[in-house]
Order: C-alpha cells, then structure tokens, then sequence
C-alpha cells in the first residue's frame, strides 16, 4: 500500500525513528573554495533508546562504484537519543576551519556525487546499491539506495537531513535538503523528535588535556598511544608533512621529552614560533626498529601567539642513556663531527655522523664476541644522523654537500642545532635505524674538509707492484640487453634470464663510457705490474675490452689479460674474476688456473708470474660469498655475531683455498703467494682468521692501524684484502687502500638516473672523468721487493755498491755515498739515520727512496709528509738537488737537508719516488 501512494504525499509521512541515521554528508571538505578543511558524514539518532555502535562502520562508495571504503566506529560507542556523531573524513588541501570530530576517518569523498552507507558490521560492502544496511544517502548522480538521490552537492554544500535529522521517510531525495554545511558533534545540546522522547541529561565528551612530556613519557612508546588529546606548544621546525612542538616549559623530568612530532600529511601552515594549542590522536610511527611517538591527524588549531623562541638543549655524544629522551626536542649537538657515511646523502639528504672520529666495523677490529659487541654499542652511541627533513627522494639542490660539492666521509661539521628524531639509516624501513637531527638552518652549518681526495697514489716501495679491485660491475652487455660487441639487443647475461635481471652494469652505452673512464682513470694512477678485477662480466670480451681501454691511455700493448682460464668464461655466475698484466714487466709460468670446487661462488682465479730477476711469485684472486639476500634458517643464517649471513660458506670456501694455494705452490716450485679480492668478510672475521692463524699474513693490517675499503651501516671496514703466505710477508714492502671511492657520495658514480637531464627535478649530475667513485670498494695496491740483491750499509762503510740487477740499499747513520747501478733500485733510510748520504745515479724513472723509518723515528704520523710540509726537494748547486726532512713542519729555517742527489732535479721527481 505504502508503494502505491502518491509522491506528493510521502513529504509528509511522519519519521519512522528508524533510531540510528545519516544526518548530513559533506564531501567538499578542503576543495577550492571551502570553508572547512575535511569531509564529514554526520550521525544522529532520532529513536528514543540509546544505540551501541561498537562493531559498526560508515562506509563510502563513488557515484556509481561497487569498491567501499570502511570507516570504523569505536567500539565504545553508544549514542543517545537525540545525540550527534561528527565522522571526519579526509582533508584537502584548502579550507580554514577545522572540525572537532568524535570519530576519525581518512575515505577522500567526492564534494559532488557520491554515496555513504551506514552498516551494523565493518566487513566492506559490495556492488553499486547494496541492502541490508542501517541507512544509506545516495547524492548527485550516485546509484540511488533509499529512493531517488539527493541532488548534486558542491564545495559549498552539504546534504541535510530535514527536521534537524529527525525526518525519515526513506527517501533520500525528499528528506533532504541542499544547505551550506553545519556539523555537528556529540557536544551540543540533545534534540528531541516528535516531543516523545525525553533525553537523558547530555554527557559532553572532551578531549582530555595532556602537556607534551606526559604524551612522550618515560618510555620508549606513549601511554597515551590511540588516545585524541589535546596539548599546547611552541612550533620548532617545519617540514614538508607536519612540524615539531615543544611545551614551553618542559616538567623537569630528564627521562621525558618537551618536544613531539605533528604529523600532518601535507605541508602545514603554521610557522615557526607560534605558540599553539591543537588537538591530535597519539600514535607510534615504526621505523628502523623502534617507534617515534607523533601526535596525527591534527585538528581544531588554535594559534595562542606568535615570535616564540625555545632555547636549545646542548648535549655531548655519547649521551648517557641514549637519545630517546630529547625526541622531537630542539638541541645542540655540540661538535667537531666526522661524517661516516653519504650513500644515501642524494637520495635521502641524509648523512651519517659520529662524535669522537670515525666508526669502525667491530669485526674489522675485534673477533666475533664480547669486545665486537661493546664496540657496536660504543659505535651506535656516538651516531647520529644528519636528516634533511623532507619525505621527498633526489631534491635538488643535494643537501649537506660542503663548500666543495663533494663532502667526504671522513670530513667534519661542526656544532648542530635542530630537533632530535629517529628513523631508518638505510634504505629500507625495515632496516637499522638512528636517531637524527633536523637542523634548523641548513645553510649555517659549518664543514671542514678534513680527509680531502686523495689526488695520488701513495707509494708502496718495492721493484714491483700489485692490485685489487672491485670493479662493481664492469658488464658489456647492458641491462637494456644491448651489447657493445656488435649492436645486437636482447641479450642475456646468464642463460635462462632476461637481461634485465641477469645484467648488472651499465643500463646503456652511454652510461658504460662513463664507467670506463673512471676505472681506466683509476687503474692508469695505481700503475700496477698486476691487477686482480672482482666482478667483470662472465664473457670473453670484458676484460679485454677493459685492458685496451687502459691500453689507449697508458700505451698500446702495456697490459694484457692473464692467458687462459682468466680470458674466457669461468663458472656459471654473471660475474667473474679476471687479471690484468704488463707483458713487459711479468713473465707468466703457463696459464691461469681456476678453482673449480663447487663451494665457489665464483671460482677462485690464479697466475704465477716470473720477474727479470728469476724471482717467482703467485697471485690469486679472490671472490667470496657475499652478506646479502639472506637465509632464514640453518648455519648460513645472520647468527646475530656481526658476521651477517653465509659466514659457513666463506668459512668453507677459505679452506678449500687453503687446498688450491698448496698444489699452486707444488706446480709452481715457489712458496711465495699472494691472496688478493674481495673476501666480503672483515678483518678479524672467521674466514680470515682461518687464514691468519694458520700461516697466512694480513698485510693491509700490518702497515695500516685502521684499514678499510667499504663503508656500511655507517661504519668503515675492509672487505677486500692482500694476504700472503710467511715466506712472501717479508718481500711486502708496503700494502694500502687508496680511499678514492668508499667515502664518496654515491651521486658522483657513472650512473645517470636520479640526476639531471634524465630527472629534471633532481639535483644536477655531479659526474666527472675522475677516479673518484669509481666503484664502491677501494682498490689496494701492495709494494713487494723482489731483488737481486739485498744490501745493509756497514756501520764504518763509506761508499755502497748496487749491482747490475734491482737492489734493496737499507742505510743506517753515518755519511756515504750510494750507487744502485742498474735496475730499479730502493735506498731505505733507517729510523737511525740523521742525513748525509749522496746517491751518485738517482734513476726517478726507476728508483725510489724509503723515508718510512726516518719519519717513524721521528714520529711523524701523517697521511701526506710532501703536502703536509714534512718532505721537501730543494735545488742544489746547477744540476744536484737536496731531499730536506722538517720534525715539525714549521718551515724552511727548521728543516734538515737529508740526501744529496747527484745530477736529479727536484722537478724530475713525483711522489711515487718517496715511501712513506
């Protein structure tokens, strides 16, 4: 009978108090013209008993969508008779007015046509008009669910319930209105439908009150965690989705923070130094391992005043009981600070600091154990990270680059101000991470170029020289599948695989010529007689594309590739290990050998060389298991000792080189070996020291109290070694990392994305034809004296002779005249010796001269004694010049002429002439 009746008559059909309904729907909350920030739905009940709404949700579809979206109510709910109920829906990014809510949403609704359902559970509807709900309102041109729809809304207006909500004929259309909006929320005055029911008195709820030390508390996470409160505070530093606030007098408790974190989503509108009162919901954001407590979904902002400045907290690394009780506070952290790490400088404008010099990999230092773990804790309490404080990746300009564009680790900012936070460090958020600093005034910090680029390679001595490098990926088939062989596409790196996921270098020729010219710049300065590569493409080209590009700029026929195994494809990886060599300078005894055991990742690599002299020596090129993609389980799992994952492999893997190196010094009748490559485990871990305590030397630790290669976590360690057998140890004359790539921003790689043109809202490409960041290990270069002879200087001699073949002079005190003769020729000065030798043929072509013990005896410790003002040349009547050694660096007047050199100028010698 009810369908039957006119139109015309339901407008005045009474409510049917279905008890719980929607009484407004609003969707234009924050769009241009609008006064309040959000949307909302509005729920009234208009029965006469109360309604418990725990289980119950708000849901919201568009216009004609079948997909909703669930807001759940409270499960404390209970809404009387006559009550409002304000659901807050999402914000835009315009409007001034905020609401005072009872329940929080984030559905985004459409301010014109759209539908909103009010359903007794909070399992997610389905299909375009539903049934089976409490009430629907269907507005604009949405599907219809009770009658015809409401007309279209706007910015502007809300859809009304009739009678202050009490209206209920189950027509959407007729009950109705189109009015400008007017939430309401469970704090005004109870409304009475039809004079039948008699509320009771009405309960106001309020939003608890809470000063911003109670909100953080004691702990690691807020008491109030799930809590709406409202608090009061001074804005300390913006950022691009919300703003730090500090109480204007803490509580005076040091295990409580002053200062939270508002988290707005969106660029707030506050400015720093206004004093305001806002009310938020409490929350703990996960990140890094642990939570930051921040206040969400600010709203109801009051600015109380503005012009206020907090005074920061000066503190001191390491700080007693950690950092956690000045989160979200504004502090000075007072300096020097050494950067330790800016991989993720570009990406994330982070970098890594640390108080008290630089960190350093506990493993590298000290075995797995309760000294390792102690230097981890030493480690993290002395860190803090340098934080931009934008979400945003790749902003230009870069953040924290320095007055030279290339910060370094190693180098040192000064005291900091800004506002404490913690976050991931690395580039997962599941990864460890630190507390930060967001300074105030990014342009005032002050920076020292403390460990500046190496623009040469230190001299390791010796007749012969050798190297290691990791090469990151020299690949001539690039990830789009093109190779530079012959033009063709779609090539694979590994049989089975798309290019693009076996490939691992260049993504195009344009970024492989980029590459090469930084490894060829690196390897034409270290100059080595050999050179082990780490992770060459698995091919017959690579390698020998790499030697002849080396060869067009150190000259044709200089290096080789090692011949046999090395020149063609080893294993199954896409990587492999190769050899570079000069022809001139090394006779290799055969063919290069492989180890094929299959507990090689890469199988391991080997050449036995033969010097003018007769002297033999091998080199072998290492590769081992790396830390990453980790299993879960079983004995190649992270067992938590900092040696991360696959330790039993390369634990393995060691022992069975300790099997390849015996039959290569069997085939080859020499003991001398000579392991080099990247071990991907540090100095003091198990696969090292199961070569180290058993006969084998580490030789970057002999000369070198802090050796590293690779920077990770923030900390410094070295994955790559040289390690000889005891009887080649005593020929090492020297063994180094030259750092041109560890402590260098990842920006300055080859690689174009993330950088302009290719991005045109990243940072301008840094890129330059240098050495530097030429892969992400440092290479080491290790000196070995393979003389014919080696000769002490007597006490009581007067004149030493060299012979026809290269020479090692070792000279004590007393003054004399050295003659090397033929070869190439190292005259060693002993801590002892206190100057007045004359060397009568100087061959700087050839020659070197060993000031390491004269130094060490006058304990000068420094990384550059020519630059740094501790060596000296100065000319000497027309054709001689003088070597001068300065104890203090103070000048001219102070230092001591040392060593003569007969018929060499100063300018015919380069710093390769001089050991250190």
């Amino acid at each position: 009978m009810a369908a039957a009746l006119p139109l015309c008559l339901l407008a005045f059909a009474p409510a049917s108090h279905a008890a719980l309904v929607i009484s407004q729907v609003y969707g234009g909350g924050g769009n241009t013209g609008a006064v309040f920030k959000n949307d909302f739905v509005e729920l009234f009940n208009n029965g006469a008993s109360a309604v418990a709404v725990g289980g119950w949700s708000v849901q919201y579809a568009s216009a004609t969508g079948s997909s909703w979206q669930v807001t759940q109510l409270p499960s404390t709910l209970v809404v009387q008779p006559g009550q409002y109920v304000l659901v807050r829906m999402a914000a835009g990014t315009g409007g001034t007015v905020d609401l005072v809510p009872d329940v929080l949403g984030s559905t985004a609704m459409s301010g014109t046509n759209g539908k909103v359902a009010l359903v007794a559970s909070t399992v997610a509807l389905t299909g375009a008009a539903p049934t089976g709900v409490v009430d629907a309102v269907s507005y604009g041109s949405a599907t219809p669910m009770e009658g015809t729809s409401t007309a279209v809304l706007s910015n502007t207006t809300a859809a009304m319930r009739a009678a202050s909500g009490c209206t209920d004929t189950n027509n959407n259309g007729s009950d109705f209105a189109v009015v400008t909006p007017q939430p309401r929320n469970s704090a005004l005055p109870f409304v009475t439908c039809g004079g039948a029911v008699t509320p009771p008195p009405p309960v106001t709820p309020t939003v608890p009150s809470v000063e911003i030390p109670a909100i953080q508390g004691a702990g690691a996470t807020s008491p109030h965690v799930g809590q709406l409160v409202r608090t009061t505070g001074v804005v300390t530093r913006l950022t691009n989705n919300g703003f730090y606030l500090q109480a204007m007098q803490g509580d005076g408790n040091d295990a409580t923070s002053d200062g939270i974190y508002v988290f707005t989503s969106a660029a707030p509108t506050l400015s720093v130094g206004q004093l305001i009162q806002l009310s938020g919901t409490v929350a703990e954001f996960a990140g890094g391992g642990s939570t930051v407590t921040q206040l969400t979904s600010p709203s109801d902002i009051v600015v109380q005043g503005a012009g206020y400045s907090l005074p920061p907290v000066g503190i001191t690394l390491p700080v007693a009981g950690g950092l956690e009780r000045y989160e979200g506070m504004l502090v000075t952290v007072n300096g020097p600070l050494t950067v330790n790490q800016n991989y993720f400088q570009a990406r994330f404008g982070q970098l890594t600091l640390s108080a008290g010099g630089r960190l350093e990999t506990p493993t590298n230092r000290y075995r797995p154990g309760a000294q390792a773990e102690e230097q981890a804790a030493n480690n993290a309490s002395r860190r803090i990270v340098l934080e931009d404080g934008t979400s945003r990746q790749n902003v230009n300009p870069t953040s924290f680059t320095g007055p030279t564009g290339a910060l370094r680790a190693g180098d040192t900012v000064g005291s900091i101000t800004g506002v404490i936070d913690y976050g991931p460090s690395t580039a997962t958020a599941s990864g460890p991470g630190d507390y930060r600093i967001v300074p105030l005034s990014p342009d005032a910090l002050s920076y020292m170029i403390t460990h500046p680029r190496p623009s040469y390679v230190p001299s390791v001595g010796g007749n012969y020289k050798v190297a290691s490098f990791n090469v990151l990926n020299y690949f001539t088939t690039f990830t789009n599948g093109e190779t530079i062989v012959n033009g063709q596409t779609g090539q694979t790196c590994v049989v089975g695989q798309t290019a693009a996921s076996s490939c691992r270098g260049a993504s195009n020729y344009t970024e492989f010529l980029r590459q090469r010219q930084k490894i060829v710049e690196a390897l034409s300065r270290i100059d080595a007689d050999a050179v082990g590569l780490m992770e060459v493409q698995n091919n017959t080209v690579a390698a020998q594309n790499l030697a002849d590009a080396l060869n067009a700029k150190v000259g044709v026929g200089t290096y080789a590739v090692a011949p046999g195994p090395a020149a063609g494809v080893i294993g199954t990886d896409a990587i492999k290990l190769s050899m570079l060599y000069k022809p001139a300078k090394l006779q290799p005894m055969g063919l290069s050998q492989v180890d094929t055991s299959p507990i090689n990742s890469r199988p391991t690599l080997a050449q036995t060389f033969k010097v003018a002299n007769g002297e033999v020596f091998t080199m072998v090129v290492n590769h081992l298991k790396s830390k990453g993609s980790c299993p879960t389980s079983g004995a190649d799992a992270d067992q938590g000792d900092g040696q991360g994952c696959f330790n039993a492999t390369r634990l393995q893997q060691v022992g069975q080189l300790r099997n390849f190196v015996s039959t290569l010094q069997a085939s080859s009748g020499s003991q001398d070996v000579l392991l080099v490559g990247d071990f991907n485990a540090y100095a003091k871990e198990d696969p090292i020291h199961a070569l180290t305590s058993n006969g084998y030397v580490d030789q970057i630790g002999r000369f070198n109290a802090f050796g590293y290669s690779y920077v990770f976590d923030g900390a410094a360690g070295r994955l790559d070694h040289a390690i000889s057998t005891t009887s080649l140890s005593p020929k090492v004359s020297h063994a180094l990392d030259w750092h041109i790539n560890a402590d260098e921003s990842l920006a300055h790689d080859y690689n174009l994305e993330f950088k302009q043109p290719v991005c045109a809202t990243c940072a301008p490409d840094p890129y330059s034809p240098t050495p530097y960041r030429s892969s992400d290990h440092d290479p080491l270069v290790v000196g070995l004296n393979l003389y014919n002879q080696y000769i002490t200087a007597a006490s009581t001699s007067t004149t030493v002779m060299g012979t026809a073949g290269d020479d090692l002079i070792i000279v004590g005190a007393g003054r004399r005249s050295l003659t090397g003769g033929a070869g190439r020729d190292q005259f060693a000065f002993r801590a002892d010796f206190t100057g007045g030798a004359t060397i009568t043929d100087f061959a700087p072509s050839a020659d070197v001269i060993g000031l390491r013990g004269v130094l060490q005896g006058l304990r000068v410790q420094v990384a550059d004694p020519i630059g740094q003002g501790y060596v000296s040349c100065a000319a000497s009547g027309i054709a001689d010049s003088l070597i001068y050694v300065d104890p203090d660096a103070s000048g001219p007047s102070a230092r001591r002429p040392m060593i003569a050199l007969k018929n060499t100028s100063c300018d015919a010698l380069s710093r390769s002439n001089y050991i250190f």
